[in-house]
């Protein structure tokens, strides 16, 4: 008997599927994803799983109507696929994080009648979620209230690292691996005037963008611990008073664990505005802020790091729950056993 996991195509999808893997240690695990995307880069060598497929799949949406066309006949070959490989493993129940890698799994849990479990990551629906949530056996969402597990399921040492802030003493700026070309100009404008005020600035950059960054902080006079791909975030964000970040759900709750208070800037171009949606949970209860790309004030943002912290910090540790990870491995174990 096996659980198989599935989807990705993005950090924020595999982070889930990481975090409550590792609750799951005695468990034969399965993993189903695609060539595109992350998915190989994150579980490719990754031990812990019996087996890994990697199926020729790619998104159906934002692609021109021959190459939809081309995209459906390759999910319903990857479904047909999918299929068997259920069936060889003896699947007992299916963990889908959704995005387009975990398409052939989904709908092959449902031809099969596998269970499915499904977790939404973000507070507008994803496509192939919102179609699938009527046959899951459970659909889980922190943001939604009859979600039968509202914790997020993300790694102890968030929670471990949590700690009040009040005076702002560093500053990290976040704009994931692959860098953010608003959040890298925005840290740049603002560094002198951080400087001036005694404040660290530590800076996800962007893989690609770390020896041009850190050549402009130099350019300024200024310090910065700047960086790209890190396995350190939680060390990063412990370091931290304030930061200003994108909004993928992934980092918004590792963030609000880790009771960091913070101003988040939505990835304009992502799908449904999730983003937006997802910084606007927190910032409707007053524990962060939120602002458009085009709507960015130097003179806020500088309004905001002297503010006392204290009351965001706290409230975002009393608000978000742990054991996500857990609870979400005890309910598909307990499918198991039915």
């Amino acid at each position: 008997m096996s659980i198989v996991m599935t989807g990705g195509g993005t950090g924020g999808h595999l982070a889930i599927i990481k975090a409550v893997k590792e609750k799951l240690q005695n468990e034969e695990l399965i993993y189903i994803g695609s060539t595109q995307g992350q998915d190989k880069k994150w579980f490719e060598s990754d031990d812990e799983f019996s087996e890994k497929y990697f199926l020729d799949t790619r998104g159906v949406v934002n692609q021109g109507a021959l190459g939809k066309i081309k995209s459906l006949y390759m999910l319903f070959v990857a479904t047909k696929k999918a299929m068997k490989l259920l069936k060889n493993h003896n699947a007992k129940v299916v963990f889908s994080v959704g995005g387009f890698s975990s398409a052939a799994t989904s709908f092959a849990a449902k031809l099969t009648g596998i269970p499915i479990v499904i977790h939404e990551q973000n507070a507008a629906l994803g496509s192939l979620n919102k179609l699938m949530r009527p046959y899951a056996k459970a659909f889980i969402s922190s943001y939604i209230d009859d979600s039968p597990i509202r914790a997020y399921p993300i790694k102890e040492i968030f929670f471990d690292n949590a700690r009040e802030r009040r005076e702002v003493k560093s500053i990290i700026f976040l704009g994931g691996s692959q860098g953010a070309k608003a959040i890298n100009a925005l840290a740049l404008s603002l560094a002198p005037q951080i400087d001036k005020r005694g404040i660290k600035i530590i800076h996800q950059a962007g893989e690609k963008n770390i020896e041009e960054i850190e050549q402009a902080y130099k350019d300024l006079g200024i310090e910065a611990e700047v960086f790209g791909f890190t396995t350190e975030l939680a060390s990063y964000m412990r370091d931290a008073d304030f930061a200003i970040a994108r909004a993928g759900a992934s980092t918004l709750w590792e963030l609000s664990a880790t009771g960091l208070p913070t101003l988040y800037i939505p990835y304009p171009y992502a799908a449904s505005d999730h983003q937006y949606h997802n910084a606007k949970f927190l910032a409707d209860k007053n524990l962060a802020w939120i602002m458009r790309e085009d709507e960015i004030s130097e003179d806020a943002i500088l309004a905001m790091i002297d503010e006392d912290m204290s009351p965001k910090s706290i409230g975002l540790m009393e608000t978000v729950e742990r054991d996500g990870s857990q609870k979400i491995a005890d309910l598909l174990q307990n499918i198991i056993i039915e």
